[in-house]
């Protein structure tokens, strides 16, 4: 319909012009994002590991998690397959890669298969570089049409390394300076990373090779050759990928198991209403919450996004916790001692909706054990949030949020 103006023969105003572009930009987002979930839901995978038993070893700091995973890759005889969600462009990062580099030289096969938006500062020379030496680099969640908006933001945040088929390892940690505390405003840098030997290992290597089919179309996951007849660890645990369709539910599910306690690690915690309501009626049948996340925060809104959230668990008996020494970046969900979620997985709406994510379920009370003793030692070093803090007349807090409200669903 033309407006009075175009009927009058006269031009749009700059400004009115600059609105009518907005508004066409955002329907194109809303209808791109709309028909591309609906494709995502089509296309999602549904796999199911069973239960396996590894030996199991935490790390909550960089250094030694890249001191133990290089000297493995260092040993590396037959193939080594990694997924990082990010690679960035920094000493620690070549180093990463040079090592990955010698062992290709040596004939160690290396696949390397990156997130296309997590490692976009990956220079061109340093791509080529890589590939020199016959590593098989490929980049997975590449933005395509016809969903150009959705696809960018649908990624990979799986962080996946198997070395010989025999050793494994996932968690928080990406490759970058930051990751090993030699960053002035993130460090230390306090995550959560496993080391699995044994069963474990397959299901890891499996989940890898599905994804590198996916990237690339290569389709290695019918070959033996990538699998080593696995040694039986002493750790009942399950591997658990999402693919941004079946995470909620699976978080519902643990959540309404509860009896005792739950205590929640995550960087970001922007919950569905589902969750949000389900932490609610587990305070009200006596279960103890505790939610810890960082003091500060290393994207814009993502502290802001959590208030509504906090504001409502508060008044009903949930403890909410500043981490206070360094960046915060776990992803754990604790159980009344009985079982325990390390993995990939924020405790927010991208997580849950968007990302392709890995996790590891842990029943074995001596596992158990030493993250619950993590988890009180990131108790102890966090501050208590008060829930005047987050209430009052505060114009800029109110600004913050409800912009983080308006696209919490990208944070």
């Amino acid at each position: 319909m033309l407006s009075w103006q175009e009927k009058e023969g006269k031009p749009l105003s700059p400004m009115l012009a600059v609105l009518y572009a907005i508004l066409l930009i955002v329907l194109w987002f809303w209808i791109d994002f709309k028909l591309g979930r609906k494709s995502h839901l089509k296309k999602a995978h549904h796999r199911d590991f069973p239960y396996r038993y590894s030996d199991i070893s935490l790390f909550t700091d960089g250094i030694p998690l890249f001191e133990d995973m290089f000297a493995e890759i260092e040993r590396a005889e037959l193939h080594i397959h990694i997924l990082f969600y990010i690679v960035k462009e920094d000493h620690f990062s070549r180093e990463f890669l040079g090592l990955l580099k010698k062992k290709a030289d040596e004939g160690v096969q290396v696949r390397l298969l990156l997130d296309w938006m997590g490692s976009f500062k990956l220079k061109k020379t340093t791509i080529r570089e890589i590939r020199k030496h016959n590593i098989h680099l490929s980049f997975c969640q590449v933005p395509k049409l016809p969903y150009l908006f959705y696809s960018s933001q649908e990624r990979n945040h799986r962080k996946i390394a198997v070395i010989d088929g025999k050793t494994g390892y996932l968690g928080g940690f990406n490759i970058g300076k930051e990751y090993i505390n030699e960053d002035k405003k993130l460090s230390p840098w306090r995550d959560y990373h496993l080391k699995i030997i044994g069963e474990g290992v397959q299901d890891l290597q499996e989940e890898f090779l599905e994804d590198w089919f996916e990237a690339t179309g290569r389709d290695f996951r019918k070959s033996g050759t990538f699998h080593s007849k696995p040694k039986k660890g002493k750790c009942r645990h399950r591997i658990i990928p999402c693919e941004g369709i079946s995470l909620e539910e699976k978080f519902t599910q643990l959540i309404r198991i509860a009896k005792e306690q739950i205590i929640i690690g995550t960087p970001y915690f922007i919950p569905s209403r589902l969750l949000l309501d389900e932490l609610i009626k587990a305070l009200r049948k006596g279960v103890k919450l505790t939610v810890i996340v960082p003091g500060k925060a290393d994207h814009p809104f993502v502290k802001e996004a959590s208030y509504t959230y906090f504001r409502k668990l508060i008044p009903e008996g949930a403890g909410i916790y500043h981490y206070q020494n360094g960046f915060y970046h776990p992803k754990v969900i604790l159980i009344d001692h009985e079982m325990c979620d390390v993995g990939t997985s924020n405790f927010d709406k991208r997580s849950l909706f968007l990302n392709h994510e890995l996790n590891c379920y842990i029943y074995d009370q001596d596992c158990i054990s030493e993250i619950e003793a993590a988890l009180i030692e990131d108790i102890s070093s966090s501050e208590k949030v008060e829930l005047k803090s987050l209430t009052g007349f505060h114009p800029k807090r109110i600004f913050l949020e409800l912009a983080a409200a308006a696209i919490s669903h990208f944070l």
